[in-house]
């Protein structure tokens, strides 16, 4: 039997953030509920965990909005339990000045550095953004998953986008002053394609892993047996980055920037022969979705032998009580790490709790204010 690290938010604190003034919560190292209104602030809760972890929003917007209205700064306070050891955690934002992030009042120079220690992954109703929405977000989603247990990939990746940029920028100028800098722009191919095999590799690999879960998942909580798939889009399936951009040197300079790379990598979301986005339903899309996540899950817990906390916004809103009742018996087992769970149907979550033999606390939201349910 593996022994997974121990590790679980034990206390929460926060000031000015999103439409809290002030809050702090005592923690259930298992399961904890946050029950009020659609806009009571539910949602913020779980985001101020992500936050934790991934030292930036989880819906990528900019820290100064997160900014409570009228306030100049926000913080963050997560004093965590990884190994029976405390680790304090804080994030602090104000206005105009630097992102400041600290593990045990010793700042980071680098935030890539912090990402791994808190591995999360969250399910949310903007999830649907990953089958609508363009390729940018299916690549964060790929992103986010690597860097938490490869710290090199990150780098690779950061790496690679600065070198993009320089490029882009290089074509812009080529053609705005009418000349032509055949060495420049070779140095930027260099930086380019050095960086992007790997980049394909891992992406390549992570989603060789990633599949069968996702299938077993999906296959539990729809009751069916329908084969789901990603389909891994990428120029490099046609030929190494270095020929692709040479190649391409005449396109490239018509559109003013780098038509070839990993930065247009894409996922394609399948039920069968069928793209998601066109064919189905809400439901079978939030299933599609939440089965993605938890295989996410997996795949963090046996990379890094850690149980990622698990954020579940609003998880069961579009799904029948079949596909409910199915989670919820995945979400009472012992399976998963510490788990948050918000919902406005407090009979629902009762429902929830009938079957859950592990510690848990539920939590009432309204109008920024939290108040512990007994």
């Amino acid at each position: 039997m593996i022994n997974f690290v121990s590790m679980y938010l034990n206390k929460l604190t926060l000031l000015n953030f999103k439409n809290y003034a002030s809050a702090e919560l005592d923690l259930s190292p298992a399961i904890n509920c946050f029950v009020g209104d659609n806009g009571a602030g539910k949602t913020n809760l779980l985001e101020a965990v992500y936050y934790l972890s991934y030292c930036k929003s989880c819906f990528n917007i900019p820290d100064q909005q997160n900014i409570r209205q009228d306030d100049h700064f926000f913080m963050i306070d997560g004093v965590f339990n990884i190994r029976d050891e405390e680790e304090k955690i804080v994030c602090g934002v104000q206005e105009g000045r630097k992102k400041k992030f600290s593990r045990n009042k010793k700042e980071y120079q680098r935030l890539s550095d912090h990402i791994g220690l808190i591995p999360v992954v969250l399910s949310t109703p903007s999830d649907t953004q990953l089958i609508h929405d363009g390729s940018e977000e299916r690549r964060r989603l790929v992103n986010t998953l690597i860097s938490t247990h490869d710290r090199s990939y990150l780098q690779k990746l950061i790496d690679y986008n600065k070198a993009l940029e320089q490029r882009n920028r290089l074509l812009k100028t080529f053609a705005e002053q009418n000349y032509w800098d055949e060495p420049s722009l070779e140095m930027w191919d260099e930086a380019l394609y050095k960086n992007a095999m790997p980049i394909f590799e891992a992406r390549k690999n992570l989603l060789e892993k990633l599949i069968p879960d996702f299938q077993e998942y999906y296959n539990y909580i729809s009751g069916n047996q329908e084969e789901v798939s990603l389909q891994y889009k990428s120029d490099l399936f046609d030929g190494n980055l270095a020929d692709l951009l040479k190649q391409n040197r005449k396109p490239d300079q018509l559109a003013r920037y780098t038509t070839k790379g990993i930065h247009r990598d894409d996922l394609v979301f399948m039920i069968g022969n069928r793209n998601v986005k066109k064919t189905a339903s809400q439901g079978q899309q939030k299933t599609y979705l939440v089965s993605l996540k938890f295989a996410q899950f997996d795949l963090i817990k046996k990379t890094m032998n850690k149980k990622p906390l698990l954020l579940l916004d609003d998880v069961f809103d579009k799904l029948d009580a079949s596909r409910v009742e199915r989670i919820i018996s995945l979400v009472a087992g012992d399976s998963f790490g510490q788990i948050f769970i918000t919902d406005a149907n407090k009979v629902r979550i009762d429902k929830v709790l009938e079957k859950v033999t592990l510690d848990f606390r539920i939590f009432s939201v309204a109008n920024g204010q939290i108040s512990p349910v007994e």
